[in-house]
């Protein structure tokens, strides 16, 4: 088979890049050709994503892989899941898409009143979180919102980036599976919860899946980059359902894609609705085959990112790593999705708040601030791994982290004494690498997420952490229970 490549777009919430996938019939390779930082903007009061300079980046990845002599034959884009933009009348965007941690919870509140928590769920099979687009909708209409009112298309910020290259309307369906709008029986947007919530069902477009091929790049913007006008290719929109599909997952293994979430699940075919996933507050996010991905939504890299963010960026992750190890172990356990920590800023004082109202040592140090976030990071993933294994009534055998943040080597021992479980890092890029075999299935290069995996295995390089000391962690997982319920 002649070399082929393809284009991956993989967005997330505060970073971006451009990467180009080399497939030769056995192995895929990957060359990075762009990166660039992603920050919400304020427009009004509102917290918001700059679309045009997303647009731009993404234009400059086309230039950038030209530039280096690749002539990708598809491209994909995937990003972070809920986040929307408004089109009107004439397919102009409106403004630019809010973001989700301006969220509230009022809309939530007014929601459950109208429709009954449990029944969201179990319609939708999605977690009550108060971001989610159907809630982020819901505020626009308690506040009269003009902007939904003139809304002619809503799409996801996947599908609103694919337009602008295409102008072809689409919602893909992993991505569709995290609003909190996806009907899990009929497959489709759900018409009654819409209505219910006086949220214009006619701005919602036709659902697609990963491998559809939505058109080419519009001539105009192709020969404003020098290239051919190669096809928009729908894959796992989510990220972390690209993510997901480039694991070689093992056999009663749990997955965690790691960044700015932590989010840590299963497979399978069909969304489990059932008591103890209502009350565990997890999700059914869809897979790019198809099926579904039960998983836990944790707070991630973002309590640290940001307590970074405070101590100042000059600040390397190795000299936090550093300081880590010489802080004192297992003095002190926060809940990582405590609400506090979900909103930026001062988030070194909230962990030392949290810590002084649980009566719990409080950190002053980096080391010691670090170290708590990634001991909890680690009991989190236990628990989600224990939730599991009461879930299928069989032993987690391990957990299997993609993402970039496999590079805390620190968090990834931590968990594997944590759970006393192994722990298998691999791929770092795993978004961009789902992407691209979404593309190259689409393509009819690769035939199934069977043989894609098959091809990942031998494309990558893994590495495993075997539990080394267990001393002390059962204790604060205990702790940690405790603050799951109280909080």
């Amino acid at each position: 088979m002649n070399l082929i490549d393809v284009l991956a777009f993989d967005l997330g919430a505060s970073n971006g890049r451009a990467i180009v996938g080399h497939f030769d019939g056995e192995t895929i390779k990957a060359t990075e050709v762009h990166r660039f930082e992603n920050n919400f903007t304020t427009e009004n009061g509102v917290e918001c994503w700059d679309l045009n300079n997303l647009f731009e980046n993404l234009k400059l990845g086309f230039a950038k892989a030209k530039e280096k002599g690749f002539k990708p034959q598809s491209f994909g884009i995937d990003t972070w899941g809920v986040d929307y933009g408004l089109l009107d009348d004439n397919d102009e965007l409106i403004s630019n898409p809010r973001a989700y941690r301006g969220s509230t919870d009022d809309a939530m509140e007014d929601a459950f009143a109208k429709l009954g928590k449990r029944n969201i769920f179990d319609r939708t099979g999605i977690a009550a979180l108060n971001f989610n687009t159907v809630y982020q909708l819901n505020q626009r209409v308690l506040e009269d919102d003009d902007e939904l009112k003139r809304a002619k298309t809503l799409l996801l910020m996947p599908d609103l980036l694919g337009f602008l290259f295409t102008g072809q309307k689409y919602s893909e369906y992993t991505n569709v599976t995290t609003t909190n709008l996806f009907n899990i029986e009929t497959k489709d947007w759900d018409y009654n919860i819409l209505a219910q919530l006086n949220i214009p069902k006619e701005i919602f477009t036709q659902i697609d899946y990963p491998g559809h091929i939505r058109g080419k790049i519009k001539s105009e913007i192709a020969d404003e980059l020098g290239i051919e006008p190669i096809p928009l290719i729908a894959v796992g929109t989510h990220d972390t359902a690209s993510a997901v599909a480039a694991i070689p997952l093992k056999e009663n293994f749990v997955f965690c894609s790691s960044g700015t979430w932590s989010l840590c699940g299963i497979e399978a075919d069909e969304a489990i609705i059932n008591d103890l996933i209502f009350d565990s507050n997890f999700s059914n996010e869809g897979t790019i085959q198809g099926g579904v991905r039960p998983l836990k939504n944790i707070m991630g890299m973002w309590i640290i990112q940001e307590c970074r963010r405070q101590w100042g960026t000059d600040l390397s992750w190795p000299e936090i790593d550093k300081m880590v190890l010489e802080a004192d172990p297992l003095q002190s356990v926060i809940n990582p999705n405590y609400s506090d920590f979900f909103t930026a800023g001062n988030m070194v004082q909230k962990i030392q708040a949290y810590c002084m109202r649980t009566k719990q040592p409080v950190p002053k140090s980096i080391g010691e601030i670090a170290r708590v976030v990634f001991e909890s990071l680690a009991l989190m993933y236990r628990n989600v791994m224990e939730t599991f294994a009461e879930l299928n009534g069989a032993e987690i055998k391990g957990l299997n982290i993609t993402g970039g943040g496999i590079k805390n080597k620190i968090l990834n021992q931590m968990t594997a004494d944590c759970t006393g479980l192994p722990v298998i890092t691999g791929p770092t890029e795993g978004a961009s690498l789902g992407n691209m075999i979404a593309q190259l299935i689409g393509l009819e290069k690769i035939k199934d997420i069977g043989e894609a995996r098959e091809i990942i295995s031998r494309s990558i390089e893994i590495e495993t952490y075997e539990p080394k000391n267990r001393e002390g962690w059962d204790e604060q997982y205990q702790k940690l229970l405790g603050f799951l319920e109280a909080d």
